[in-house]
């Protein structure tokens, strides 16, 4: 079993470039994480996302520092993306 270069880390995504691209992805919101509720919407279907702001960046992200204000009790998804894996990568990307 071989694994692709792709599916690696790229080691050159750290906190101190980090540009916070995942915060203008849609979150899904399954499980109760204890977000807040000022940053959950309803969406048209009756499911709950993170708020975004009018320019789609999510609304528990502080823009001055660019560091997510409910980092401790952020969803699962958020929980779950790594710097500099292929989500990541796709996201900076667009």
């Amino acid at each position: 079993m071989t694994i692709e270069a792709t599916t690696l880390p790229d080691p050159g995504v750290t906190c101190a470039n980090c540009e916070a691209c995942c915060c203008r992805l849609e979150v899904l919101l399954i499980t109760d994480t204890g977000v807040p509720d000022n940053f959950i919407e309803i969406d048209k279907w009756g499911g709950r996302t993170m708020a975004r702001l009018d320019d789609g960046w999510c609304s528990a992200l502080d823009r001055n520092t660019m560091n997510c204000m409910i980092y401790e009790k952020r969803p699962k998804i958020c929980r779950e993306l790594e710097m500099g894996e292929y989500e990541c990568i796709s996201a900076r990307a667009s």
